[in-house]
């Protein structure tokens, strides 16, 4: 075995956070307030476009969770969530004490199916519980059927809050992921595409929601000199340090893109005339920050034997995310399935993508694939 752990997706230094980092430290501002936050907001505002207004937070969760406050979640309520993701991407909803309606997948990008999707509203209103909102995810960074889904959000005036917490640097019909239905979610974990150790951003439209968004993260304290709370708040703010880390990062997103982007198109053009390996194409809409390479075979067999020999040395890979409604903790909760998103779990694993990756470690990784196939 190796000595050194290769791992799928590893947090990526520039060497810009340390200026911004040492500004926190000399200026004494590192408590959740400064002027990194105002400029790490500022820079993914800037990059997203459209009058986005961004609220940076300590975590992809915090935001969700946030953007459900905002929507109005509460008690009772039912929200249409993608099943084919990471939990954190519902436990918020449970957190409003309401209750997770599961969505499967479409082949195209794996993300949540509109004709499922609207299966489920239509069920849940005859029913009488019309959802409350909608929680589609930008899976691996491939950006799900935005106009679609934005579409059957409208017609049903039903919310959509985007996950895009893998996803920045992805583009739907040239258009960054993260402003592009009503509510944003932004990821900046120690693996993501870029990263502040912990952290998150929520983007909104206008300057109110922003401004109810702070409010909310910061305990809910009124204005005053005295502490006053007239509803109940979160400690959700970023760290001004963390966000110093954000605003290096950001300098190099464009580069962190393109190298995920050249791992997926060596993968791709070592592996794919391999039997039974196939790949996630772009949809022609699309564009994918390629966050995780992700390979589909043929069976749970050769997905194992794959990741064993990977592991074997040293080499991390995964399958893909479970689905939720498969999941233990959500056993009781109401589905709409079409197997999609089981088969995938099944057969799908994802690849070591780090932007930091040699050409030799990738080398490294389709060698030993090739000999387990």
């Amino acid at each position: 075995m190796s000595s050194k752990r290769m791992y799928i997706s590893s947090p990526h230094m520039s060497g810009f956070e340390q200026e911004f980092v040492n500004h926190a430290f000399e200026t004494n501002w590192i408590a959740p307030m400064g002027d990194n936050i105002e400029g790490f907001e500022s820079d993914l505002g800037n990059f997203l476009g459209n009058n986005s207004k961004v609220v940076a937070l300590n975590s992809g969760t915090s935001a969700i969770h946030l953007a459900l406050q905002l929507l109005g979640v509460s008690k009772g309520d039912e929200v249409l969530c993608q099943s084919f993701t990471f939990i954190a991407s519902v436990n918020p909803v449970l957190y409003q004490g309401a209750a997770p309606v599961f969505v499967d997948s479409e082949v195209e990008t794996w993300n949540m199916s509109p004709e499922l999707l609207e299966q489920a509203i239509l069920n849940r209103i005859e029913n009488f519980k019309k959802p409350k909102a909608i929680i589609a995810v930008h899976l691996y960074g491939s950006p799900y059927k935005v106009d679609e889904i934005n579409a059957i959000g409208r017609k049903y005036n039903i919310s959509v809050v985007e996950d895009a917490a893998e996803a920045l640097g992805s583009y739907y019909k040239n258009k960054p992921c993260g402003n592009l239905s009503d509510i944003g979610v932004f990821s900046f974990n120690g693996n993501k595409i870029i990263t502040t150790s912990a952290g998150g951003a929520l983007v909104v439209k206008n300057e109110k929601l922003k401004e109810q968004a702070i409010h909310l993260a910061n305990q809910s304290k009124d204005l005053g000199e005295h502490y006053e709370h007239s509803k109940i708040g979160y400690n959700y703010k970023m760290s001004n340090v963390l966000a110093g880390v954000g605003r290096g990062q950001m300098k190099v997103l464009e580069n962190r893109v393109e190298a995920r982007r050249d791992n997926y198109s060596f993968y791709k053009s070592e592996l794919s005339e391999l039997k039974g390996i196939t790949f996630l194409d772009e949809d022609y809409n699309s564009k994918s920050n390629r966050w995780l390479t992700c390979i589909l075979t043929e069976s749970f067999i050769m997905r194992e034997r794959i990741r064993l020999a990977l592991e074997k040395q040293n080499i991390e890979s995964r399958p893909f995310w479970k689905p939720m409604h498969l999941q233990p903790v959500f056993r009781d909760c109401l589905s709409f399935v079409n197997g999609v998103s089981e088969n995938l779990f099944n057969k799908g694993l994802c690849l070591p993508s780090g932007s930091n990756l040699s050409k030799e470690d990738l080398k490294k990784v389709v060698d030993v694939i090739k000999k387990a196939v």
